[in-house]
Parts: structure tokens; C-alpha cells; sequence
């Protein structure tokens, strides 16, 4: 399908922040070592991510892979597997160096503060990731913090925080199903600030029913009030499964209005725009850790749901939205032998077309935009050669080339989520489609 066509259909197709979309996931025929996956692959500089499927809540909007109020022994056996697969993931990757560490949910503070220390134990004496000494980041939300947990956060090295506050509105939050009070948010953020992190994120969300230009720029005045160094602006999604997609309501969709009023409040604001997402205050700059490209450096993921990547595969747990399916998942990763935990049953393999792409889709949504050179250097061939459907982004007037760097214009930027699924693989595009979601 031509790129008009495309955007002809929503602005809002899908967010492409990874590439190929996990829906497009399946087990695979035999169960692979993880010794043998990684056994090719440069080890110098991953990233370290470990997922934490817990939430105090399932907000109205969410499709992560999450569970809302597990019991505590609950957590303590989800830990306990969590760090024997670490210690075999270890094994098999001996002379792996780590640039980046993330913890992620779910919602990681939803654990009290041993839970966290055991998380911190598995990062720092399992793998051998030094938190201190890369960047490192961990989410959380204002029902969760605490001045002790992020004591805790601070203390083991985490530098960047990330919050969810989505609205400082309750008639919103309320909207989506998020009941949350505005007050106790801001008493979170204080606590971070507090603690001295250098740098804090605030997450919002555009779209909600009945939100006008005036109250979404009331709420990211308000966030700018604990001058976060980045401030993520999210589109509403209504998902299958989720609270809001079970009894949907129609309302107008003003999402670019929104997103068009937004960005330009923070952008006059002193932030810079990284994605169409992502906002940054220009002050703060950019991290001076170890050099990491996300497009080409390898990522393992530690705990359910967590995607690992190398070059040629990709893999994860399963994936479910819905409270049973993500049970069903929770439960089998917590009962699974050694065998299965140093073996990996269920992703995609990524041929030589399919990481092309991914280092296309990952780089021309970036503010960064997308390097002949550097494509050159990976794949000895130009994009342009690749990928000749690019040239629609010119003649639209929705990315503009200079010295051999193709880089999306604003306009560009705000159709990011139609732009990525447009340079989806037919075969990627056509296993989404067919993905059964429970």
C-alpha cells in the first residue's frame, strides 16, 4: 500500500517503538540454547532489561502485560524464577558487558522495598550490571512511591525515573479509567525531586474524553511546575481487551489538535522533540554513558514478558492483555523447569530484510533521523536503494534529506504511528493481523 493510502486511513495506526511488533511473535519449532542465539553476537555493549508485571491498578487504557494486585507470595515465587533465569542467562553469556539498564512494568515500585532489593540483587550480582556506572532507569507511578523506595532507586544508581501521571485532571484520569488523585501525583514527583534523580519523566496522555487544548496544556503546565528533563506526550489508544476497549464510548478524535497544541507549549517551553513521543528540556542534554545504538546493539530481557534481541532473533514469553491470558503466562513462567529457562521457544527469527528494516523504522522516527552513511557502514547499501518507497516521505513534504541524513519534518513526526506500520514487511504486517490476542 502507497504511504497516501496509508495516511489516508488514521494518523493513529499502530506505535512502532520496536520492530517487528510482538503480535508478530510465534513459537518456534524446536526450542533454541540461549548459548547458541547469542553465540555470534557482539556482547560489548547491551542493554538489560527487566520486567516487573505488577501493577496496584489496570488502567482503563493499558495493553502492557501486567497483573493489577497479585498476592505477595505471588511475588516472592515470580522473583525467585526471575533470578534462576538471570543466573542461567549468565551462563550462557558470560563476557556480556552492559551499557543500559532499565527496570520496567508494569509498575517495578509496586514492589515493597525487598522485592526491590531481590530485583537489584539480580541486576548487580547476577549479571553483573553496575548501575552506578551506565545510565539506568526505572518506571514507577504516584501510588507506588514512596520517600523510601526512591531512596532505594537512588542509592543502587537508577539516574532516570519515569512517571505516569497521564492527567493532573481527575475528571480525566477518571475518564480512563485511572482513579487518581492529582495531589498525590505531585507528592510523588516531589519525592523524586527530592531524592536527587537527575533525571525525571513525566508521561501524559491526549485524547481523553471531553479534553480541550486548555485542559491538556493545564496538565503539562503542571508537570513543567517539577521541571522534568523529559516529558513524554502519549495518543490515546482504545485496545482490544483493555478497560476502555471492552465498553467502548465514541467521542471526537482530537488527538492531533491535542498533540499539535502540546508539543508547541513545550517546545516554546525549552524542550526539544526526540520522537513524536518524546520531549526533552534542551538544558538537560542528552546522556554521557557508553555508546549505545538501539537500532544495532542487543537487548536481553530478563522475567516475563521481557523481549531480548539479537541480530537474527528475537524472543519473549508469550503475550496476553487480558487478566486470564496474562495469569495463564504468569503462571507457567513461574513453574518452568532450567530447561526452559535457558531456552527460547517463542519470537521471530529476523532475516536480512527484516533488519533493514527494523534499523530503518528505529532511526527515521527518531529525531536523529535516518544516516546513509551509517546504513552504508551496517549493510553495504543505501536506503534509498533498499527501500525506493521512500521517496514518497520527500514528495510530501513529510521528511526532507541533507547530507545524507533523511530526517522526518514536524509534520512528519506527528504521523509517526502510520508512518511506521507503512514500512512494515508483508509478512510482519500480515502475522499482526493474524495474531489472537486473549
Amino acid at each position: 500500500m502507497g504511504l497516501r493510502e496509508t495516511l489516508a486511513q488514521s494518523r493513529y495506526l499502530a506505535y512502532s517503538y520496536a520492530y517487528p511488533h510482538k503480535t508478530a511473535y510465534r513459537p518456534f519449532e524446536e526450542p533454541m540454547p540461549l548459548q547458541e542465539v547469542w553465540k555470534d553476537e557482539d556482547q560489548s555493549a547491551l542493554f538489560l532489561y527487566v520486567h516487573i508485571p505488577f501493577c496496584e491498578m489496570r488502567c482503563g487504557f493499558c495493553n502492557l502485560f501486567t497483573m493489577a494486585k497479585p498476592k505477595l507470595e505471588f511475588e516472592r515465587d515470580y522473583l525467585k524464577v526471575l533470578r534462576r533465569q538471570a543466573e542461567l542467562t549468565r551462563e550462557a553469556l558470560p563476557d556480556a558487558k552492559f551499557a543500559r539498564i532499565a527496570i520496567g512494568g508494569g509498575t517495578p515500585t509496586h514492589l515493597d522495598e525487598a522485592g526491590l532489593e531481590a530485583v537489584f540483587s539480580v541486576v548487580r550480582d547476577v549479571m553483573g550490571a553496575d548501575a552506578l556506572a551506565v545510565p539506568a532507569s526505572a518506571e514507577t507511578s504516584p501510588e507506588t512511591m514512596t520517600p523510601s523506595k526512591a531512596r532505594l532507586l537512588r542509592e543502587f544508581g537508577i539516574d532516570r525515573v519515569s512517571m505516569g501521571v497521564q492527567s493532573f485532571l481527575e475528571s480525566e484520569t477518571k475518564a480512563v479509567r485511572r482513579p487518581q488523585q492529582a495531589d498525590v501525583a505531585r507528592g510523588a514527583l516531589d519525592m523524586m525531586r527530592s531524592a536527587g534523580f537527575p533525571t525525571v519523566n513525566i508521561d501524559l496522555i491526549y485524547g481523553i474524553q471531553d479534553q480541550t487544548p486548555e485542559t491538556f496544556e493545564y496538565s503539562i503546565r503542571e508537570a513543567l511546575k517539577f521541571e522534568p528533563e523529559e516529558v513524554y506526550l502519549y495518543p490515546l489508544y482504545v485496545r482490544p481487551l483493555t478497560g476502555l476497549g471492552n465498553s467502548p464510548r465514541a467521542w471526537e478524535d482530537v488527538r492531533f489538535a491535542l498533540y499539535l497544541h502540546g508539543s508547541q507549549v513545550l517546545l516554546e517551553s525549552g524542550y526539544e522533540q526526540v520522537s513524536m513521543r518524546m520531549f526533552r528540556k534542551i538544558a538537560a542534554g542528552s546522556d554521557t554513558g557508553p555508546v549505545y545504538c538501539c537500532q544495532a546493539d542487543g537487548t536481553v530481557g530478563l522475567g516475563a514478558g521481557a523481549r531480548s534481541y539479537t541480530s537474527t532473533t528475537h524472543y519473549c514469553s508469550e503475550y496476553a492483555v487480558g487478566r486470564r491470558g496474562v495469569v495463564d503466562i504468569l503462571e507457567d513462567f513461574v513453574q518452568r523447569p532450567d530447561t526452559r529457562l535457558s531456552h527460547v521457544e517463542y519470537g521471530i527469527p529476523m532475516n536480512a530484510e527484516e533488519q533493514r528494516r527494523r534499523y530503518l523504522i528505529l532511526s527515521l522516527l527518531s529525531s536523529e533521523g535516518l544516516s546513509d552513511v551509517d546504513y552504508a557502514a551496517k549493510f553495504k547499501a543505501q536506503p534509498m536503494d533498499d527501500f525506493p518507497e521512500l521517496v514518497e516521505l520527500l514528495e510530501m513534504n513529510l521528511a526532507t534529506k541533507k547530507d545524507n541524513l533523511l530526517v522526518l519534518t514536524r509534520e512528519g513526526m506527528g504521523w509517526s504511528d502510520a508512518i511506521g506500520p507503512w514500512l512494515y514487511s508483508e509478512s510482519v504486517r500480515q502475522s499482526c493481523d493474524e495474531f489472537e490476542l486473549r
